[in-house]
């Protein structure tokens, strides 16, 4: 299993060599609140709103003590936007209260601000600190289980059962490498199977058109999820 699991990373390398997250930002805070407000929306809308929301607020700080209505107006395009709003205000002002406005590298502290689970307090740290983490959201459980990795289906049981495989230095590009390709390639309602670069290394292999060409199709009709 750990022989298979390396190598399945070790070709996603080097299918996927611009492999990094998707989102935009420029420091861990910028990094905290994008992260947040992806939840339920694409990346793509998350950087559209990105450069009006930290225009106007570009820290903590400044955050905090935002009115409301405004947040609700800028994130709007994101769905959901009264309860993102909301998260981003007790968000950062806890960060004010119990950190003076920085975000904490550390997972123990992350998890315990408001709207920050394990997925997101791993993304602020693999991708803003350097710190290394594992990135379970809905294309890494889905891969991992496809590629039999792990039968588990609880986030926090997949990350530890996947982190196991693999030194703790690759979590973070790990993390990247099969979120790209699920969201290229091995998708959710139909995997190309036929353009997928591990097919010979997947025990799930047939579960979407096996045809190079109607694979490459289905590539181009679905696009990044």
């Amino acid at each position: 299993m750990v022989r298979r699991a390396r190598k399945v990373d070790r070709v996603l390398a080097e299918t996927y060599p611009e492999a990094t997250i998707e989102l935009d930002f420029d420091d861990p805070f910028q990094l905290l609140v994008v992260t947040v407000l992806s939840a339920q929306t694409t990346d793509r809308r998350v950087n559209a709103v990105r450069p009006t929301l930290f225009a106007k607020y570009p820290d903590a700080r400044a955050m905090a003590a935002a009115p409301r209505e405004d947040l609700e107006r800028i994130v709007g395009p994101l769905g959901f936007f009264r309860a993102k709003t909301e998260s981003l205000l007790k968000l950062s002002a806890a960060l004010v209260e119990r950190y003076d406005g920085q975000v904490p590298p550390r997972l123990d502290d992350l998890v315990t601000l408001p709207g920050v689970g394990r997925k997101t307090a791993n993304v602020v740290l693999g991708n803003g600190f350097g710190v290394p983490g594992i990135t379970v959201d809905t294309h890494f459980g889905r891969l991992v289980r496809r590629l039999g990795w792990t039968t588990e289906t609880d986030p926090v049981n997949v990350e530890h059962a996947v982190g196991a495989l693999f030194p703790k230095r690759d979590w973070t590009m790990l993390s990247h490498h099969l979120i790209w390709h699920g969201r290229r390639i091995c998708h959710a309602k139909k995997p190309a199977c036929g353009a997928c670069p591990v097919a010979r290394l997947c025990p799930s292999y047939g579960e979407g058109p096996t045809d190079p060409e109607l694979a490459a199709k289905l590539v181009k009709t679905q696009g990044p999820a």
